[in-house]
């Protein structure tokens, strides 16, 4: 180690010490938690799975729990009761972000809706993608074209099926997925099944995902983030900018496209797709949205929306094959509804899926794609419970520690989707049992999009399928583990093989 950096780090270690001593004295009111270590406060309690670790340590200093990573104040919130005063009592008060330092890869937390601070510019997002994306109109205008790319996954099964090959359930997910966006977005496929390209997109937007759940060092000491010690930042904007070039080429071309028509006939020719509506706004006289903003909302809108819906998928296959008891009962709901009409399943038929619902609430009790949802951040000093909750302190609901919580669910850990069926708890963001979209103002703007999404393409794997597990493994053997990141991906991919029945 060269001397320079070797000072320069020793330095950095005693102004933390110092800080640590003095500013812990400044909050006496803080939530119990562990003892703080000097400097390092309570990293050594994170662990490589802090969902799990986070939630044996609320059972001994309880569900709402204060921790010191680094030098940043930790406010750690494990039950349904002091979820609802965090974001429905105090909602405005803990509607900003703690930004992990890889999400300002490619500067993308200034334009971004998921990470800006609930301000102008965040309303101004929220409302074009209410508006123009994620309306009722919106959607169900677009029905028929997720109907097609469905009907195309069925197609990429029945092949599997013919040959016997066994069948990656998250990535051939994820590329329908891609498909349902990038054809909503842009009128174009971006990847085909069993493709590089499909696989390249795949593995750039899990790498952003798995980047963001590292422990990094300039999320616990803030005046290391320009060193970018682990290098961390630095893959971020390789990833990031490697997106955003995609969606650059996208608009490049399409706006070529409305030149050349415009000026052969006088009338721009558009796809009335997404990009087209977001480019109208960026050429009008007010001009509502830059390019910039553009890009930055595709790239917010990708990530969120790919990753987090193919992982629901996955798990929630994985838990049916492992239970043939339960995927009878879905596959007989979805047969008498479907059979006397001889046709496919339809979004409209989703009311009417009540055990195929619960399914897909049962996965999002026992797996929920985002164990921690997106870091809130507290923008003034709130009392809650009697205790104080800084500013600026970050907060985190472990939604996982509420789904896996007796007192809340009998017998937690076995999938059991019967226990919805008598309740009217939904995931829509008022019971906050089940909140794996979040709740309050920062709940996830797409959610309607994912609950149809997620019901017809279950539905359609399940109905005319079964499914036996890649060489001849039992199912009750199939590895249920998890590997952390912003999102909570199976540690080993499902592979299964279709049979039709």
């Amino acid at each position: 180690m060269e001397d320079p950096t070797f000072f320069l780090l020793i330095s950095c270690v005693l102004a933390f010490i110092y800080a640590f001593t003095f500013s812990g004295r400044r909050y006496s009111r803080l939530p119990p938690g562990p003892y703080p270590l000097p400097f390092i406060g309570n990293l050594l309690n994170v662990g490589d799975k802090p969902h799990h670790s986070l939630a044996i340590l609320s059972k001994q200093y309880g569900s709402l729990m204060s921790l010191k990573l680094g030098s940043k104040t930790t406010i750690v919130i494990s039950s349904p009761d002091i979820a609802k005063e965090f974001f429905h009592t105090h909602d405005i008060s803990f509607s900003s972000r703690s930004v992990p330092d890889t999400v300002r890869a490619a500067d993308h937390h200034k334009y971004s809706m998921v990470w800006l601070p609930a301000g102008d510019q965040w309303r101004k997002l929220r409302r074009i993608t209410k508006e123009y994306l994620f309306s009722v109109q919106q959607l169900d205008t677009s029905e028929l074209l997720r109907r097609e790319k469905v009907q195309e996954l069925l197609d990429h099964v029945n092949r599997c099926c013919t040959n016997d090959k066994a069948m990656n359930i998250g990535a051939a997910a994820f590329t329908t997925t891609l498909n349902i966006l990038s054809n909503f977005m842009f009128s174009m496929d971006f990847a085909q099944y069993d493709s590089m390209s499909s696989q390249e997109f795949q593995d750039t937007v899990c790498g952003l995902m798995e980047l963001g759940g590292k422990p990094n060092l300039p999320d616990f000491f803030p005046i290391l983030k320009s060193l970018d010690l682990q290098g961390l930042r630095r893959r971020g904007d390789v990833l990031a900018t490697k997106l955003l070039s995609i969606f650059d080429k996208v608009i490049s071309e399409r706006l070529q496209t409305r030149l050349t028509s415009s000026s052969y006939n006088g009338v721009s020719v558009t796809n009335n797709d997404v990009l087209d509506l977001l480019l109208n706004l960026n050429e009008n006289d007010e001009s509502e949205l830059s390019r910039n903003d553009i890009r930055h909302l595709f790239l917010a809108l990708f990530i969120a929306g790919t990753d987090t819906t193919s992982i629901t998928l996955e798990w929630a296959m994985s838990e049916l094959i492992r239970n043939p008891m339960k995927m009878e009962i879905a596959r007989l709901e979805l047969a008498k509804l479907t059979q006397k009409n001889n046709r496919s399943i339809q979004e409209s038929d989703i009311s009417q899926l009540t055990y195929v619902q619960a399914v897909i609430k049962e996965t999002f009790r026992l797996h929920p794609p985002g164990p921690f949802l997106i870091p809130h951040k507290a923008i003034q000093d709130v009392e809650v419970q009697g205790f104080i909750v800084p500013k600026n302190a970050q907060i985190l609901c472990n939604i996982w520690a509420m789904g896996q919580d007796p007192n809340i669910w009998p017998d937690p850990e076995v999938f059991r989707p019967e226990r919805f069926l008598d309740v009217g708890i939904d995931y829509k963001g008022h019971d906050f049992e089940l909140i794996p979209f979040g709740a309050g103002r920062r709940i996830c703007p797409g959610l309607n999009l994912a609950n149809r999404m997620l019901h017809i393409m279950l539905g359609s794997l399940i109905n005319k399928f079964d499914w036996k597990v890649e060489g001849n493994m039992r199912p009750q053997n199939i590895d249920m583990g998890d590997k952390f990141g912003i999102t909570l991906q199976k540690t080993v991919p499902l592979m299964a093989i279709p049979m039709k029945m």
